[in-house]
């Protein structure tokens, strides 16, 4: 039989319902905190996620005028040349193992290079500012590679030459010694050689392929055709024919080197830029070649170095009465280095001495003996023997 109670509707007070009321609030509260911090924490993945892989990709570590290089083409670039330091220390591995060779520094070198990663950062990044300042130039001048002289640079990297591989040319080197003036004759006998100074070559050279392994071009060795014989001889064994390499050969190998870099984060159009920027620093080369001095002024002379302004005079007036300078730069002078040779300082370009001693003895004449020149060594009494134009050895 039912209990009459349970039927009983349920009075509910003000309190009562008040405190249900602060209860649904509450769960409401602890509900929408819960979803918020979810939600706050799935944002802060997402936006993690995004700024690992996009958005730090983006950011410039370098900008050259109006060109930024971004974060992802640094750290490509990094991660293709530790490659190809990996590459070049097994290479040197190998030579050891097979042909006994003794690897030790070189190895030992390129491990440093892979272990200082700042180094190697900042070196990649200095190439990377290097290159594009080259584009920006060759674009201010004017120069463009074109289509077929990037193929003709990717092709000659992987020594794959369409017309046969071209023959080197020897040049000579031509060295003219100058001509000495009577006025230089009578000062003295024995003539120094001028210095030669070397350039920066500026003719187009083979440069760094910026993939990992180039395929060798095979040599082919000449077939001997013997004539006839009355004497029958035994024949060797002919060795087998090297396979040419073939123009498919060649875009195999390229195909193969791409990917890899592709792996590593560049693509195929970054890979060609870095060979279209080696065409144009070839262009650029050249032209400041063209525009480059053929020769150098040198100056031949010999000094007398003293402390002070009052030796300085001394050394005048003993010069003046005619005696002789070799005579008294081994006496007086106290540069050690050029005195026991009667101050013979030999031939000189500009850029060598300091500029106080530069300046007076490129505008002094032959035979002539200068004022004394003040300089942080003492005072210079500089007596010029002769003046030439050397060529420079531009390769």
């Amino acid at each position: 039989m039912a209990n009459p109670r349970d039927n009983k509707p349920v009075i509910h007070t003000k309190k009562h319902i008040a405190r249900l009321e602060r209860e649904r609030k509450q769960t409401r509260i602890i509900l929408f905190s819960f979803i918020g911090i979810v939600v706050l924490i799935i944002g802060l993945l997402v936006y993690g996620y995004l700024d690992v892989k996009y958005f730090q990709a983006r950011r410039a570590v370098a900008t050259v005028g109006n060109v930024s290089i971004t974060t992802g083409e640094w750290q490509a670039r990094v991660r293709m040349e530790r490659g190809r330091l990996i590459n070049q220390m097994a290479t040197y591995q190998q030579y050891a193992q097979v042909f006994g060779l003794d690897t030790t520094q070189q190895v030992q070198q390129l491990a440093s290079q892979l272990s200082d990663s700042t180094s190697l950062g900042q070196s990649i990044l200095d190439r990377m500012i290097n290159e594009e300042l080259i584009r920006q130039e060759a674009a201010k001048r004017g120069i463009t590679a074109s289509p077929e002289e990037i193929d003709k640079a990717i092709q000659e990297s992987y020594r794959y030459f369409a017309n046969g591989t071209p023959t080197p040319t020897i040049t000579p080197t031509q060295v003219i010694f100058p001509t000495l003036s009577a006025d230089t004759l009578k000062i003295v006998t024995i003539t120094p050689t001028p210095t030669q100074f070397l350039t920066p070559t500026t003719a187009p050279t083979a440069t760094q392929d910026p993939l990992a392994s180039p395929t060798v071009t095979p040599t082919f060795e000449p077939t001997f055709t013997p004539g006839p014989t009355a004497t029958v001889t035994p024949t060797s064994t002919p060795a087998p024919t090297a396979t040419p390499y073939t123009l498919q050969g060649f875009q195999d190998q390229y195909k193969k080197g791409v990917d890899s870099l592709v792996q590593l984060g560049l693509t195929s159009d970054q890979v060609r830029k870095l060979y279209q920027t080696n065409v144009l620093r070839d262009k650029l080369l050249a032209i400041i070649a063209a525009d480059t001095p053929r020769t150098q002024e040198q100056v031949w002379a010999r000094q007398i170095l003293v402390k002070d302004e009052a030796a300085a005079k001394l050394v005048e007036d003993r010069l003046a009465k005619g005696e002789d300078f070799t005579a008294v730069a081994k006496e007086v002078s106290i540069d050690t280095g050029s005195a026991p040779k009667g101050g013979d300082l030999g031939w000189f370009g500009k850029g060598v001495m300091i500029p106080e001693f530069e300046t007076a003895a490129f505008s002094q004449k032959v035979g002539e003996i200068g004022a004394p020149v003040k300089s942080q060594f003492g005072y210079h009494i500089i007596q010029v023997l002769a003046h030439t134009n050397v060529p420079l050895n531009i390769k």
